[in-house]
């Protein structure tokens, strides 16, 4: 699908879809949970529907409606012969773990992006916890066959936080006795505070000693029935903040101050650079800036937030920096090219040094054929950048926000975005 999007003006309220790095985490608690877990605003992105897939495959039972998801289970782990993890390597990572509690020989395997992504890790992992694993040359699919003996353990967690995720929650349902988990060069942290805050929800009690140790505790398999929401998705709304920032006036609701999502720390970007913005529990409002400046910024633990970052620095009065490069190349696409790539199509002065992407903010930027790489991150950001270019831009592949939010072009319309779509039967990018 290519999607046209042309200089614009936008204003006006939107509600934040859910946050997928909530919703795959809840689906894969409620699995665990022996009981009925309500999910109310549930989310739809493929990714989310991804966890949906895994758990019933798993052995959940799901009862679905428009407005909220029912979750049923026993708490055990009843695994069919294949499951497909579509797109996301959360899913991937964590239920890999959790499958990994059965001792039914199972095939894990993915699309798309996800099967061009290392997970070489896992097959080390699940042999300090005699667990059979093999993978394809380091790729999915995964042979697997449980059960883990859980055990003292140490992972390098350097890669992605999402390993440790996923041994969290397998350990928090199977362990006997207390048990610790101790973890090298930890990124992500943030992702790992949602994960523990979740843990504490459904009645675990994991101790975080520091960033490198973590203690689970076992826990009883009383019969427990939980409700909550799924909170806004600051990842998302990160787009649509830098697009009110450099194009027009925006309130954002549903979104929870208060989060532990790695994402809301665009709020200290948009403090440092200058920006116009009013925030209050749940809501954010924001308007065009028209003197930002340049900011500096560490994206190490939030690195989804470099694609937004990287428009909004274009906009931005003299040179900015973005630390986190390295955390960029094992993504949907290898984010850090893929963002040179397509921005210096645009006339855009962006650098790599080391892990630091340097961008040079005031240039006019021009109009220009782009694409995706089939990354939803990459496509959202070329969208809200066509908002203020002159002839806007045409970006093939735009239909790979489908993995985060399906939404996004009709927010923009909605908000008065001039932009259209167009099937693309000739895609051969």
């Amino acid at each position: 699908m290519i999607a046209e999007i042309y200089q614009s003006k936008i204003n006006g309220s939107l509600v934040m879809p859910p946050s997928k790095s909530v919703m795959q985490r809840v689906c894969a608690l409620a699995l665990l949970n022996n009981g009925e877990t309500e999910i109310l605003n549930p989310g739809r992105s493929n990714d989310d529907l991804a966890a949906i897939s895994i758990i019933k495959r798993l052995g959940a039972i799901v009862i679905e409606d428009k407005e909220r998801i029912i979750i049923k289970n026993n708490g055990d782990i009843s695994p069919d012969a294949l499951i497909n993890c579509g797109e996301s390597g959360l899913s991937f990572r964590m239920f890999s773990f959790i499958a990994a509690l059965s001792d039914i020989e199972i095939t894990i395997t993915g699309e798309g992006s996800l099967l061009n992504r290392s997970m070489e890790m896992m097959e080390g992992i699940f042999k300090l916890l005699e667990v059979h694993a093999v993978l394809n040359n380091g790729f999915l699919p995964l042979s697997l066959k449980g059960p883990i003996q859980s055990k003292d353990i140490v992972i390098d967690a350097g890669k992605s936080s999402q390993y440790l995720t996923g041994l969290l929650f397998a350990f928090a349902k199977h362990v006997k006795i207390p048990t610790i988990i101790q973890v090298e060069n930890l990124v992500s942290k943030p992702y790992i505070l949602l994960s523990l805050s979740l843990l504490k929800y459904f009645g675990y009690n994991i101790i975080k000693e520091n960033d490198s140790r973590f203690i689970v505790y076992p826990k009883d398999n009383e019969v427990r029935n939980f409700t909550l929401t799924i909170e806004g998705d600051w990842s998302s709304a990160s787009f649509l903040i830098v697009a009110a920032v450099i194009a027009g006036e925006i309130t954002l609701t549903s979104l929870d101050v208060n989060s532990h999502q790695a994402d809301k720390k665009i709020i200290e970007v948009l403090v440092s650079c200058g920006a116009s913005f009013f925030l209050d529990d749940h809501q954010i409002f924001l308007q065009k800036s028209n003197s930002l400046k340049a900011f500096d910024f560490d994206a190490t633990d939030c690195p989804d937030l470099f694609p937004p970052l990287v428009v909004l620095a274009l906009y931005c009065k003299g040179i900015s920096k973005i630390k986190g490069v390295k955390r960029l190349v094992e993504k949907e696409s290898n984010r850090a090219m893929s963002l040179l790539s397509e921005f210096k199509k645009l006339n855009a002065q962006i650098d790599i040094e080391d892990d630091f992407m340097i961008i040079n903010g005031g240039s006019e930027l021009k109009s220009a054929a782009v694409f995706s790489h089939h990354d939803h991150r990459i496509a959202m950001a070329l969208t809200i950048c066509g908002l203020n270019i002159s002839g806007g831009l045409s970006i093939d592949g735009a239909e790979a926000v489908n993995k985060s939010y399906p939404t996004f072009f009709e927010s923009l319309k909605l908000l008065g975005a001039n932009l259209s779509l167009h099937d693309d039967s000739s895609n051969n990018q």
